[in-house]
């Protein structure tokens, strides 16, 4: 989402009176409408990732990635905003079943010992593949700028398919007997672990979708400073990383999401108070505090479940999370509407209603088993 921003300004219309459209082009209300279409597609993931159950991880992550691609490239030539939202409503779901393949083909790959190694190594690739598109973004510039950064999904589309193919297929076991079900006997834990999800969705989905709006739009940092924000964020993002691979083998999975899930809470909430410092600090901070809470996250959702289940139970956590970002987003943007507050607090009792109530959830991973030494089922 680093042109929302742009795409905001290229689609909409600045307005006269104090809102957060006359800064922006569009209304807080169309942007969290927007966002939380493409998060509301996201559903679709759970049956496309229980299809891994059934037809084997690797065939099922190819052809969700190279369609996922080109439906994102797709949206470079989009005519309206709505447009553009149709374009990643229908990647969003195929690349985040991708997603959560790929994390489960890792976790099924990799000894005990190297697991949560294995899955910091793949959060900083997708924090590296985000942080250059952002860093795209403040270098390609002018009205159709966000035109030619979606045009260049084309290229991995093309590239990546064929690597896939060197990925051994995971031992396969009897498929569940219905799409998407799971046995009663795991159901408590994929309801613990869905709820965190929940959570941690309604602080990303707004955190991140509104990131660059504020940033640009509100605070008017020039997008060549938001890019240099979002390079150093790597260090901080690796940083992050570094403390998960640590804290999971030494407090264990669950404290690493605590500490994770707080931090992006508390930062989030922080960047957008108001400010320039604070928006950078926070970001900053919010990325090492993401990078916490990945590997850890993505480990406790997927060892405590057998192979048999485990990329159902996968794509029921991304309907989770979808669930909770959606609701995050809206909540968000109607609040940034209902407040009537323009300048550099704009986003701050948006921030504050959306983020700080959510943190009681983390009670409940004391329900689950800590998962650090488990060997895979």
């Amino acid at each position: 989402m680093a042109s929302l921003n742009d795409v905001a300004r290229h689609f909409g219309h600045l307005s006269s009176h104090g809102s957060l459209q006359s800064v922006v082009g569009l209304s807080g209300s169309m942007i969290g409408v927007g966002l939380a279409t493409l998060r509301l597609a996201s559903l679709a993931a759970l049956p496309l990732a229980s299809l891994a159950d059934r037809w084997g991880r690797t065939k099922v992550l190819r052809r969700t990635m190279t369609v996922g691609l080109l439906a994102t490239a797709l949206a470079s030539m989009s005519p309206s905003y709505w447009f553009f939202v149709m374009c990643f409503a229908l990647a969003r779901p195929l690349l985040s079943a991708a997603s959560a393949l790929v994390q489960v083909i890792t976790v099924e790959l990799s000894a005990t010992s190297q697991r949560i190694h294995r899955l910091a190594i793949m959060a900083a690739g997708a924090g590296l593949g985000a942080g250059l598109s952002a860093v795209l973004h403040g270098i390609i510039r002018g009205p159709d700028s966000f035109r030619w950064l979606f045009a260049m999904a084309f290229a991995p589309a093309l590239f990546i398919s064929p690597l896939l193919g060197s990925i051994p297929e995971p031992a396969h076991e009897r498929p569940p007997a219905r799409l998407a079900s799971v046995p009663g006997e795991i159901r408590g834990h994929l309801a613990v672990v869905a709820t965190v999800a929940f959570a941690v969705g309604m602080i990303t989905g707004p955190a991140n979708g509104f990131a660059f709006v504020y940033g640009e739009g509100i605070l008017k940092i020039s997008p060549q400073v938001v890019a240099s924000v979002v390079a150093l964020s790597a260090l901080t993002g690796l940083g992050g990383l570094l403390i998960s691979r640590s804290l999971a083998r030494s407090l264990g999975r669950r404290w690493t999401v605590v500490i994770g899930v707080l931090g992006s809470g508390l930062t989030s909430a922080y960047a957008y108070s108001g400010g320039r410092f604070n928006f950078v600090a926070g970001y900053l901070v919010g990325v090492g505090a993401a990078g916490v809470l990945a590997p850890a996250a993505t480990a406790i959702s997927t060892e405590i479940f057998s192979h048999s289940h485990r990329a159902t139970a996968a794509g029921w956590v991304v309907v989770a999370g979808v669930l909770g970002a959606t609701a995050g987003l809206g909540l968000f943007g109607w609040v940034g509407d209902a407040v009537h507050t323009s300048g550099v607090s704009a986003l701050r009792i948006p921030a504050l209603v959306t983020f700080l109530p959510l943190m009681p959830t983390l009670l409940l991973l004391r329900r689950l088993p800590e998962s650090s030494e488990m060997e895979l089922a």
